[in-house]
């Protein structure tokens, strides 16, 4: 199974997508790809991964052209398709999917706000990749919960 994770910058949401993605199950290969990649992967993300036990401290932002040539059984795009142009990947795809994140690099404020904007992302993107991890890759149906759907 091979999965590629695609952003603008590859330095937020995606790399925080294939922390997880990786995180449930080591025998996926996960990659990520930006169209514009960023020079670092952003700090605020390794460091509220790292919070919720995920390291991605030794990612690097790639370039979604060196994946071209190569086949995917999934393609995820993880852009907020309100607020930028998703790239679109035209190489060996089975199963092309889109999960809309906002960019928490974006926001503005106070360091208290701006983490609190990082976190919720990361809530949000734990969520459906877990979601997607069951029902997509290990072919279950949800577990039911009487509880908010939170997984954290």
């Amino acid at each position: 199974m091979k999965i590629l994770i695609l952003c603008t910058g590859n330095s937020c949401r995606s790399q925080m997508a294939h922390g997880f993605l990786q995180s449930f199950d080591k025998g996926i290969e996960v990659y990520s790809a930006g169209t514009e990649p960023a020079k670092e992967v952003n700090p605020m993300a390794v460091e509220v991964m790292a919070e919720a036990g995920v390291d991605i401290s030794n990612h690097t932002p790639h370039d979604v052209r060196e994946y071209i040539n190569q086949a995917w059984d999934y393609v995820i795009t993880v852009c907020d398709e309100a607020n930028e142009t998703c790239p679109v990947f035209i190489g060996k795809v089975e199963r092309r999917l889109h999960f809309g994140f906002r960019d928490p690099s974006k926001a503005e404020g106070t360091p208290e706000f701006i983490k609190d904007q990082f976190l919720r992302t990361r809530f949000e993107i734990k969520n459906k990749f877990a979601e997607f991890y069951i029902t997509q890759i290990l072919k279950k149906e949800m577990p039911k919960c009487a509880c908010s759907g939170a997984w954290e």
